[in-house]
């Protein structure tokens, strides 16, 4: 048996694109670049935990090389940046140095409070 793909990471172009993402009730973005190793390794890693713990969740990147102007309008101005989005408000914000599980276990609290948060 296969064990499931992990969902891709939806590319976000600039901030009429990032804008629609930010409506959604949920979603969460990598600000990285093709030219940020961190943000290249931690990528799949991220989408790989992401699609075992949390697979409703959507993924977007903002490569900031190619959208600088919507990296800065919303202050990012080192790399990575990793930002859970609930109800277009940033939630959970990290940048430059995170780790793995910390994130993950910050995004299960989170979703968890946001799915209590909904009506029945």
């Amino acid at each position: 048996m296969r064990a499931a793909s992990a969902p891709s990471w939806q590319p976000v172009a600039d901030e009429a694109a990032l804008q629609q993402v930010l409506q959604q009730p949920l979603a969460l973005v990598l600000w990285g670049g093709a030219q940020c190793g961190v943000c290249q390794a931690i990528k799949p890693r991220l989408a790989q935990q992401v699609a075992a713990h949390f697979p409703q969740l959507p993924l977007y990147s903002v490569d900031c090389a190619q959208a600088p102007s919507a990296c800065a309008q919303h202050g990012v101005f080192s790399l990575p940046v990793l930002r859970l989005m609930v109800d277009g408000r940033v939630a959970l914000d990290y940048a430059r140095v995170f780790g793995l599980q910390q994130v993950l276990s910050d995004m299960q609290r989170v979703l968890q409070q946001w799915a209590d948060a909904q009506p029945r």
